[in-house]
């Protein structure tokens, strides 16, 4: 049993009722993590269940180190996005004069965001991220979580077979209505935030990435469908239509609305996320509503990543 669920005042239960992952810790303070074996619990439970909901103490020194318990901090690539005084938490913010925002089948959305893994469009994925709000919508804002080693488990057999030696090229293109796997959607950029036209413009300084389809979760041998919608470009070895067209039919059960979660927000939550294993996405909000969040950026790199020489195509060597 996780020594979580036997500390005085501290909860530990299901996410939902019959989903196979995620876990909710009730009652958790600063307190508790004073003792390395609590923080040793929490990193084995991320390990386990993927996703971990928090209710208690909210504050940015709380949220900073249930952070730490799974690695060190490391500041999001783009200066634009960082708390004052505090540059390991990022603001994710939508302002109706402020804020980026897409027609979504027919509907405009502030701050939506398709299903993605972050950083994928750098050679090291951060490891996972705590997500927590400041200021909340009146009406949806919700945060969805999928688990892909659900997702690999739920592959037929020949299709797990096909892509076992693939790779997938991602861009670090942040308007999202230019990605061509995020869902089977209309979507249509309408205006970016301030600092989304400030970071767009960087966009053809950052080389384009690759990572593999399938990895191994080192901790406990299961496989992992490592796909992003979210930014991906195509297939490394199979360019084209046939590797779009295999894309696709791995998106379908990666991500898949039948095995989600969608995380309501209320003041006072905190949800951490394995960022090498679990897709997120943000539904969106009103654009005449307010919303503010500030996430975390735990650093980590599984070592699985490449970066692609634009001058000749080949992958640079990493030291591992």
């Amino acid at each position: 049993m996780n020594i979580l669920a036997q500390l005085d005042g501290v909860e530990l239960v299901p996410l939902k009722p019959d989903l196979p992952f995620g876990a909710e810790v009730r009652g958790l303070n600063r307190e508790h993590l004073e003792d390395q074996a609590v923080r040793s619990a929490v990193n084995a439970l991320l390990v386990q269940a993927g996703v971990i909901y928090f209710r208690g103490e909210d504050t940015h020194e709380m949220q900073l180190e249930i952070s730490k318990c799974i690695g060190e901090l490391e500041h999001f690539p783009y200066p634009e996005t960082w708390v004052e005084n505090h540059p390991e938490l990022v603001e994710i913010k939508y302002f109706p004069d402020n804020g980026t925002c897409y027609e979504v089948d027919g509907e405009c959305l502030g701050g939506w965001v398709p299903w993605h893994t972050d950083l994928i469009y750098t050679d090291a994925i951060n490891r996972g991220g705590v997500l927590r709000p400041k200021q909340l919508s009146q009406h949806g804002g919700k945060t969805g979580f999928l688990d892909q080693i659900l997702a690999y488990e739920r592959l037929p057999e020949e299709l797990r077979h096909r892509i076992a030696d693939l790779h997938v090229v991602y861009s670090p293109d942040i308007n999202l209505a230019n990605s061509r796997f995020a869902g089977f959607r209309q979507v249509r950029f309408i205006r970016g935030a301030r600092s989304f036209n400030e970071i767009i413009k960087r966009v053809y300084q950052r080389p384009l990435v690759l990572h593999p389809l399938v990895y191994v979760q080192k901790e406990s041998g299961r496989k992992v469908l490592n796909f992003s919608p979210g930014f991906a470009q195509g297939i490394y070895e199979l360019g084209g239509p046939e590797g779009e067209a295999l894309l696709t039919e791995v998106a379908s059960y990666c991500a898949s609305e039948d095995y989600a979660y969608y995380h309501a927000w209320q003041p006072g939550d905190m949800v951490l996320w394995d960022n090498w294993r679990v897709l997120h996405c943000a539904t969106g909000i009103p654009v005449d509503e307010e919303r503010v969040m500030y996430r975390t950026t735990i650093s980590g790199d599984y070592k699985l990543g490449r970066r692609l020489r634009w001058e000749t195509g080949e992958l640079e060597k990493i030291e591992i």
